[in-house]
């Protein structure tokens, strides 16, 4: 049952990684304008895109371009497929409710982190939306309590690092570490505190890997919204006694 559950969690992260690939792609560098997220994303079509015009046919034609089909290569969607079947195996047994939330913010979190490598932009057309999301998906699985408390505690303290350095942190960060603290919060302490530490620890590990390779300075910007989510999913795996 647990082979099966992966693998069906596997294929899901396959076809959604093909949304989250467009998705990201829409969003495209961010050089000036508009910040993705705040209203300045792009619009339904593509510059350059034909439309699928009015009637019938043009409705079965802008569907069949929502189907996902083949692109080389397939980063981001073996990377979502893999994501999907680590959390299912990790979950197996526990609330479907639960392993739903887990595999909602799997893809939402590969989006998020594809679209803020690109970007430096965490847009708020995942996150804000996320909450009440996975606020609907804890409420029947019993840890709704602790997920909120981790979702405040985090959030609170993502919230004071913005507040001292606002030029270190973005808005967009403490959004997503809401989001992080209510998922780890209802897996219990252990992995709340494994995930509120771990993304400073691989964001450290990151930047020093620029210092000692020269490929930046003390001043260079990365994107910090990647490790964050990294360290999600690292607490979610980890054994805990």
């Amino acid at each position: 049952m647990t082979a099966l559950a992966v693998a069906a969690a596997a294929l899901f992260g396959l076809l959604a990684g093909r949304y989250v690939r467009e998705f990201a792609r829409r969003y495209g560098p961010h050089k000036g304008g508009p910040a993705p997220g705040d209203g300045g994303g792009a619009g339904p079509l593509e510059q350059g895109a034909e439309d699928p015009g009015p009637g019938a046919l043009g409705t079965l034609r802008a569907v069949a371009r929502t189907v996902p089909v083949p692109a080389w290569p397939p980063t981001v969607e073996a990377a979502t497929a893999a994501v999907c079947g680590a959390v299912a195996w990790r979950l197996a047994g526990e609330s479907g409710w639960l392993l739903a939330a887990w595999l909602y913010l799997a893809v939402a979190g590969m989006a998020l982190a594809v679209v803020d490598w690109r970007t430096h932009r965490l847009p708020d057309a995942v996150t804000l939306p996320s909450y009440p999301v996975l606020l609907g998906m804890l409420a029947p699985s019993g840890a709704l309590p602790p997920a909120l408390a981790g979702m405040l505690a985090l959030g609170a303290i993502y919230a004071v690092l913005w507040l001292v350095r606002p030029d270190a942190l973005g808005l967009g960060d403490v959004k997503l570490a809401g989001l992080i603290g209510l998922v780890t919060g209802a897996l219990g302490p252990q992995p709340w505190i494994t995930a509120a530490a771990g993304g400073h620890l691989l964001g450290a590990a990151y930047a020093i890997g620029l210092l000692a390779t020269r490929r930046g300075t003390l001043r260079s910007e990365f994107p910090f919204g990647p490790f964050m989510l990294a360290a999600a999913l690292a607490a979610l795996l980890l054994p805990y006694p």
